[in-house]
């Protein structure tokens, strides 16, 4: 049987970065289970405590910055989601004075480097005298989360036919009712995506939220001051759980967008 380079080089190449990608996760996911005190380096043992008692540790301190990062993430998806699907549609369906300029200086946030903008924020509310707290964290991560979203819903309201909400005023459906029932069911799923990047980009965020967090510990900052002396197994144990959600979420609409489909082919 004669060897085919091409044929295999492409498997190798993906089995090899699907590897290396998933190392820091299984490390993770092990030393989780690791009976560790005050540090989690070496491996001391199989233990169920840290999944059992996971916000017993420090009084608490890793599952108040784990609900400091999910308040953040979730009001700042849904200011950045409302605000950036407005400001989509605006782009899109309307002409007005610096309709370009507006266009160009949402990617600036996307363009930016993160030292730079956190740095440039962090001295705004200096400036202005507004103390680092919560807020700022959440102000902060609604602006650079509002390019994302504007990116996301802009192709999805590019691709909708106009003709549709036409049809809908035709048959004399108010603007309002012409939106709710004919604009948002198609933008939603451009929506909705444009909302999980957004929380995932939030809840992840470390350098502009280090620059305006003040006093207020997320759980990526945690995680940064407590890497000097190994990461807690507590720490793990809430990012092993993130990672268990995460993929059952995509995994179970993976199989209901098949299930769909197939149903959808056999009607057909």
């Amino acid at each position: 049987m004669k060897f085919s380079l091409g044929k295999w080089l492409l498997p190798v190449y993906a089995v090899l970065a699907l590897t290396f990608l998933m190392i820091p996760i299984i490390y993770t996911f092990i030393f989780s289970f690791n009976d560790s005190l005050k540090s989690n380096i070496t491996w001391r043992g199989f233990t169920l405590d840290k999944w059992l008692n996971v916000c017993k540790v420090q009084g608490g301190a890793v599952c108040e910055a784990f609900g400091n990062s999910l308040i953040i993430g979730a009001v700042a998806t849904v200011a950045a989601t409302v605000m950036g699907t407005m400001i989509a549609i605006a782009i899109v369906r309307y002409k007005f004075k610096f309709r370009s300029a507006t266009s160009l200086l949402l990617f600036l946030p996307m363009a930016t480097p993160e030292v730079v903008l956190g740095a440039g924020l962090a001295a705004q509310f200096l400036s202005v005298g507004v103390p680092k707290d919560m807020t700022t964290i959440i102000l902060a991560h609604t602006m650079f989360c509002i390019s994302f979203v504007v990116v996301t819903v802009k192709a999805r309201v590019a691709s909708l036919d106009p003709a549709l909400e036409e049809a809908g005023r035709d048959l004399y459906g108010s603007p309002s009712q012409v939106f709710m029932r004919i604009t948002f069911p198609l933008l939603l799923p451009g929506i909705l995506a444009a909302a999980l990047l957004s929380f995932a980009l939030s809840f992840d965020d470390f350098i502009i939220t280090n620059f305006n967090s003040g006093s207020v510990t997320t759980f990526p900052k945690y995680i940064y001051i407590s890497a000097s002396r190994g990461i807690p197994a507590e720490a793990n144990v809430i990012a092993s759980a993130v990672f268990l959600i995460a993929l059952v979420v995509v995994v179970t609409t993976q199989v209901s967008a098949a299930a769909r489909a197939k149903r959808l082919a056999k009607l057909g």
